[in-house]
């Protein structure tokens, strides 16, 4: 039954595609002076008539969740669609735009399959522009804004209209963070989970408060998560990502930023683009180092830095999805970047208490440990950090499995030994408490 039904979805709008592939055919007839023999034209006229009945009301189109657009713009979304749905309009299209490498149509094309006479083609471009309601549906997509320039559906636009799963690709310059996370598994303050759960209703209820009550519309929302280095920023984007049943992608700055003039503008437009109105989050990672205080101006690459760095201001707050952005150092970030926050949470050091905690969750449920490792022990013993916790205690487990025998505390020092020295700093038994004692001999000098 569920087969029969995905099969009735992908059919409903086929009079959409016949009719497209109808019209290049006399597009084509049409520039060798020749006219389509009668049968076709009536086929044509039935096919209109097929069109407007799935365009309106409760149709197909509604049915995939596809209403209230004009006649032009549903012509131009059938364009733009329609060869992702049957292949062979696409050839068509390349027949019919030379030149044109991708086998979508141009401005150009469709306003000759549309048969839109000179001075009406300024419908068609506004309809292209980014505030119409293509665009701001995400529905289709342009790079350039030239006539022959391709324009493309969305991604994941036709297996939404086949009623297929849609694979999520990520926006460019970004990777997916795949971590598991929930509300349980948070060690932190109790303000700043709420705080949290604060910046979720900013998500969440944004259409009651800027639709319905005629809240001012901002950016984002955008976030800030400070604090030192595995205190718990990405767990959290992780878990605020999985309340709302969205991925989580973490930006690479590094893919972004150009030496050449005007390519980090653009690389930041095509990001955006991608990652409007998607049910995404977007993480970026150690802000202060794009973000930070922009510097006087002493040459022409300075002005240039900081002319990066002002439109990246400006595609967060026009952007609408949520920006979590993590710093380890929030006092270099510039005060005019500051302002554009909707929340500020700030990650402490976890305390023994927490120490305690994050040990107890953080070494393997299933492996078997001797009765003198005491949690509390370990969580007053080393002042470590969420993610130093989460290493050592992997590192002890794989010493107790390479042993074959349980984890003990011998094992735990000699992990939290190794996580102390990748600081790169000179690190003594001093450093390690009540835990110097389980340390091996040549360690203990």
């Amino acid at each position: 039954m569920e087969a029969v039904v995905k099969e009735l979805n992908t059919t409903l709008l086929n009079p959409e595609w016949e009719r497209i592939e109808l019209l290049c055919h006399y597009l084509v007839a049409s520039r060798r002076g020749r006219e389509l023999d009668a049968e076709h034209l009536d086929r044509l006229r039935s096919l209109q008539d097929q069109v407007q009945h799935l365009r309106q009301g409760a149709g197909a189109w509604a049915a995939k969740g596809i209403a209230g657009l004009s006649p032009l713009e549903f012509d131009m979304l059938a364009c733009v669609v329609a060869p992702e749905m049957e292949p062979r309009i696409g050839w068509l299209y390349q027949d019919l735009q030379p030149g044109i490498s991708k086998p979508y149509p141009s401005p150009a094309l469709i306003q000759g399959l549309t048969a839109l006479q000179p001075h009406q083609a300024g419908e068609l471009y506004e309809a292209l522009d980014r505030g119409g309601l293509l665009r701001q549906m995400r529905l289709i997509r342009m790079h350039g804004s030239g006539s022959y320039d391709a324009i493309q559906p969305e991604l994941g636009l036709a297996m939404r209209l086949m009623g297929r799963p849609v694979v999520q690709a990520p926006p460019p310059g970004s990777v997916p963070v795949d971590m598991q996370a929930g509300w349980d598994d948070l060690v932190l303050p109790a303000d700043r989970i709420a705080m949290l759960h604060e910046y979720l209703l900013w998500i969440q209820h944004h259409d009651v408060v800027v639709g319905q009550w005629g809240g001012a519309r901002v950016g984002g929302p955008v976030a800030l998560f400070a604090g030192a280095s595995g205190t718990g920023k990405t767990f959290a984007a992780s878990v605020i990502a999985g309340a709302l049943g969205w991925q989580l992608f973490r930006v690479d700055l590094g893919r972004l930023v150009s030496k050449y003039i005007g390519e980090t503008e653009q690389n930041l437009n095509n990001l955006f683009e991608a990652a409007h109105g998607r049910p995404m989050v977007l993480q970026f990672d150690e802000a202060d180092s794009l973000f930070g205080k922009r510097g006087e101006v002493k040459e022409a690459r300075d002005r240039y830095a900081n002319m990066g760095v002002s439109h990246l201001l400006a595609c967060i707050e026009s952007h609408h999805g949520p920006c979590i952005l993590t710093s380890n150092l929030r006092t270099h970030l510039d005060p005019a970047f500051a302002r554009r926050f909707q929340m500020v949470i700030e990650f402490p050091r976890p305390d023994a208490a927490a120490r305690t905690q994050l040990w107890r969750r953080l070494l393997p449920p299933g492996a078997p440990r001797l009765d003198e490792v005491d949690l509390e022990l370990l969580g007053r013993s080393v002042t470590l950090s969420g993610g130093h916790i989460r290493n050592a205690a992997l590192h002890a487990a794989y010493l107790a499995a390479g042993e074959n025998k349980p984890i003990s505390l011998r094992h735990i020092a000699l992990a939290v030994w190794r996580e102390l020295a990748k600081d790169g700093r000179e690190i003594s038994t001093l450093d390690m408490g009540a835990l110097a004692g389980y340390l091996p001999g040549e360690l203990k000098c």
